[in-house]
């Protein structure tokens, strides 16, 4: 046991100092589970919410920016309709989360408020972020908002989605977490409790577990030292908590599992100071945006651009406006993927398309100052934005390139 604990960290130590050469976190989100923030208890815990507050406002005095993914609406329900009851049914607790979302937000609203510092709150069920146009939407209005210095707060929309009540798929908001992570382009996910991190057994039982520092690799093994959900209020627990991790360093995403209790958790995460468990990412956000984007999902059309898009799109990695496009092939809707093509028909990437074909046809070749005023509306200046557009050939060679080395 003393061999694997002094591994790890090792293995943390070179994880926490790859941090501190130079890795710096810009987007963080931070998961808020039921039992931290009623602390175990039956209501919300104003004191843990007040000290999460506070880390936030100091992470953002560094410049990072911070989405909050939070449970905790069906003990505020509960507390505000005087009910103990305990029930696990559906439907009963789709009403206390109606009754308490107003409540937690409120709380927050309240927090922030003292930091001077806007919030939002955002309700999503898993549809929303499984169907391409919501996922496009809720992703730019994210980013929107977090370019307005706005903390985000995001919640599962219990009152119409029964899966985070019934502890299924997405898990107390871990697995949310995750999505949301990956939705965002997040370095970093923290997943706060009232537990220190993973341990070799479940500490409130045996009081020899350890603390595992750092797990580079989420096997059998690893998976198999998590339990289930304890206390009430929460319908999560460490096995969905390795599902989320899983998931968000698939997807490029750093991810600590540490507690919510210490007053400066995200503080100390901030500078590359260990705490909690750490599970490195184990692929780049471009690896996993470019599986994202072709695993599966045909692309429904071809959007035909001149020399100057390729230049700026390629050789720059910049957004694709619609003063470079030239031709628009095949009918698609906003949301779809589209094939890129230079004008000798040669596909240089594929990207999720802002406007449907028939909007294309006309504004293609036009400034995007124009785009409202030839279709009555406008859903960004750019046709294809560079966040969601991959590169498909990593030998694709543009056209005065090519000619130029043929000379």
């Amino acid at each position: 046991m003393s061999k694997t604990n002094n591994t790890n960290e090792v293995e943390t130590e070179v994880a926490i100092s790859r941090v501190e050469s130079g890795k710096k976190y810009s987007t963080v989100i931070v998961k808020a589970g039921t039992t931290l923030l009623t602390r175990g208890g039956e209501r919300l815990n104003l004191q843990v919410m007040s000290n999460l507050v506070e880390q936030i406002a100091e992470l953002r005095k560094q410049g990072i920016k911070v989405i909050i993914v939070t449970s905790g609406a069906v003990a505020a329900g509960r507390h505000i309709l005087g009910i103990t009851n305990t029930t696990a049914e559906v439907p009963f607790r789709q009403v206390l989360a109606a009754a308490g979302q107003g409540r937690l937000m409120q709380a927050y609203e309240q927090l922030f408020d003292w930091h001077q510092i806007p919030v939002a709150q955002a309700l999503l069920s898993r549809k929303d972020l499984i169907e391409r146009l919501g996922y496009l939407n809720i992703r730019n209005t994210l980013l929107s908002l977090l370019e307005l210095d706005v903390v985000p707060i995001i919640n599962e929309n219990d009152v119409v989605a029964v899966d985070e009540l019934v502890g299924d798929a997405f898990g107390d908001n871990d697995n949310l977490s995750a999505m949301v992570a990956n939705l965002v382009d997040a370095d970093l996910l923290v997943m706060l409790g009232q537990v220190e991190g993973l341990f070799t057994a479940d500490p409130n039982i045996d009081s020899q577990a350890k603390l595992i520092s750092t797990v580079e690799k989420l096997d059998n093994r690893i998976t198999g030292m998590a339990g289930g959900s304890w206390g009430n209020t929460g319908q999560g627990g460490m096995s969905t908590k390795l599902e989320a991790a899983q998931l968000a360093t698939a997807c490029g995403v750093d991810v600590v599992i540490a507690s919510g209790l210490l007053p400066d958790t995200l503080i100390r995460l901030s500078k590359g100071q260990r705490t909690g468990t750490f599970f490195p990412a184990t692929a780049s956000k471009m690896e996993s945006r470019k599986r994202w984007m072709l695993s599966g999902l045909s692309t429904k059309g071809q959007i035909v651009v001149d020399n100057g898009a390729v230049e700026v799109v390629w050789n720059e990695n910049r957004s694709l406006l619609p003063a470079g496009v030239t031709d628009v092939r095949g009918e698609f809707e906003r949301g779809d993927i589209v094939a890129i093509l230079d004008d000798s028909n040669k596909q240089f990437a594929v990207g999720i398309t802002n406007y449907k074909s028939a909007d294309l046809e006309k504004i293609k070749g036009h400034r995007s100052k124009n785009i409202e005023s030839l279709i009555g509306h406008e859903f960004g200046e750019e046709v294809v934005h560079k966040n969601n557009m991959v590169k498909t050939s990593a030998n694709y060679l543009p056209k005065n390139i090519e000619e130029e080395r043929q000379k």
